[in-house]
């Protein structure tokens, strides 16, 4: 498969998959949105760094030296990669979910956060939590967005947070982050930017957008190794308590006692995932190389091919939060009349090739938005859900032809195989013929 971009050579490109019924076919990976694979130029870099991985911050061998210096070298090369102001601390976390749960809880007592049903969870549970949260419904449009905000941060109670999504894990659309900034600073709240969905397809600049904080995830910017980050500034930080009391957190310890340190060692109590920063770092590396304006511009070539062959597809659903907004990452979702968004993801694994999600994306109020009804808990009713395609390096217009094709036959002749419904719900082939890799640990045929 031709490679779009010089850089985006991508691990396991070219894997071939099995079908059921003993054929294969080469994996056309349209599942980026919820863990990208790693950038080639990123699994080089961490296989160079293993042989000198080693604990950071206290150790004297020599090994410990260079694990530290490439440890806290990893804060300067992601903070540079999102812009990031020269004071802007940079606390690394497992993940988006995790940076934004340790933001919640540093914030400053009775903090009241705005946010919208349109979010992922993890931007929307970490408030109740701990703080007043004021959740607004799904805007209608922008016009919408804006005059709710503005209405809601003139009445909130300082201090004030808008937390909001750089582009939605759902359709893809691009938030006006900019916009909505000058709008908090201008009622002297703060902003939080979740860009796990828009880091690894479009330039972030903190210092430039004048955003306080960002929240990103490693695994979503092609280097899957466990870490992400929270970028942004110091001063509610450096005076909470630590997201994590432990080693490493604090400067002395007593019978009596603890004293905490400073930024950034303070949020990252106990043995720091090392080579996860440090891939993370090698991402953000081999992202700025290419060059971001590159990847948008490829990106949203495909992406418009992609909305454009499912539009076109008889049966298929499309869904947008704002119909008709331009601006998106290479994010669709959809769905296919007469048929289960799990047996429709089933299909088109077992019998194409082709890996999609199903489901409802972490975003239950914003799918059941979309979804034109009234859902709510309790109903006796499933939460709303469908499918999602999603492009990154390394998509190509092979892997939307095949989709768009699979999209095809299965809404005009159905499924070549039979499928079973587990009881969570999940569709499976039946039988499932398909042989999990040797190296697996479950040596032999996948049975659920």
């Amino acid at each position: 498969m031709a490679v779009a971009l010089r850089g985006t050579e991508i691990v396991g490109a070219e894997l071939e998959v099995p079908l059921v019924g003993g054929r294969s076919a080469r994996y056309a990976n349209l599942d980026y949105a919820a863990s990208a694979p790693a950038l080639g130029a990123v699994w080089a870099e961490v296989q160079a760094f293993l042989p000198w991985y080693s604990s950071v911050h206290r150790g004297a061998g020599f090994r410990s030296v260079v694990a530290t210096a490439a440890y806290e070298g990893a804060r300067d090369a992601v903070r540079s990669f999102v812009g990031g102001r020269p004071d802007d601390t940079v606390i690394f976390t497992r993940n988006t979910t995790d940076a934004i749960n340790l933001l919640a809880r540093c914030l400053p007592r009775k903090t009241t956060v705005v946010t919208t049903l349109a979010e992922h969870h993890a931007n929307l549970l970490p408030w109740r939590r701990y703080h007043s949260a004021v959740e607004l419904p799904v805007p209608a449009s922008l016009a919408d967005l804006f005059a709710s905000l503005d209405d809601t941060l003139e009445r909130a109670p300082e201090p004030v947070l808008l937390a909001v999504t750089g582009a939605s894990n759902v359709t893809g659309e691009v938030w006006p982050i900019a916009e909505l900034a000058a709008l908090a600073h201008r009622h002297g709240a703060r902003i939080l930017v979740d860009c796990a969905q828009l880091a690894p397809h479009r330039a972030v600049d903190i210092a430039g957008l004048d955003l306080d904080w960002v929240a990103l995830s490693g695994h979503k910017m092609y280097a899957p190794f466990g870490t992400g980050a929270l970028i942004g500034r110091p001063d509610w930080l450096a005076t909470s308590d630590p997201y994590l009391a432990g080693g490493g957190s604090v400067d002395l310890v007593s019978a009596q006692v603890a004293t905490w340190t400073g930024l950034p060692d303070r949020h990252e109590g106990g043995s720091p995932n090392v080579v996860g920063a440090f891939a993370l770092a090698a991402a953000c590396a081999a992202l700025r190389e290419i060059g971001m304006d590159a990847v948008a511009a490829e990106e949203d070539r495909l992406g418009s091919m992609l909305r454009e062959r499912l539009a076109r597809i008889p049966g298929v659903v499309t869904y947008s939060t704002w119909p008709g907004h331009p601006d998106r990452v290479g994010i669709a979702a959809f769905s296919v009349d007469g048929r289960d968004h799990h047996e429709v993801a089933a299909i088109l694994s077992a019998e194409h090739g082709i890996g999609v999600r199903s489901g409802s994306f972490c975003a239950h109020p914003l799918l059941a938005h979309l979804a034109g009804g009234d859902w709510r808990p309790g109903c006796g009713q499933a939460v709303p859900g469908a499918i999602r395609a999603s492009l990154g390096l390394g998509s190509a217009e092979e892997d939307v032809d095949r989709l768009a094709g699979a999209l095809t036959e299965i809404t005009s002749r159905g499924p070549r195989w039979t499928y079973r419904t587990l009881p969570d719900g999940t569709v499976v082939p039946d039988p499932d013929d398909r042989r999990l890799p040797d190296w697996s640990a479950f040596d032999g045929v996948y049975h659920r």
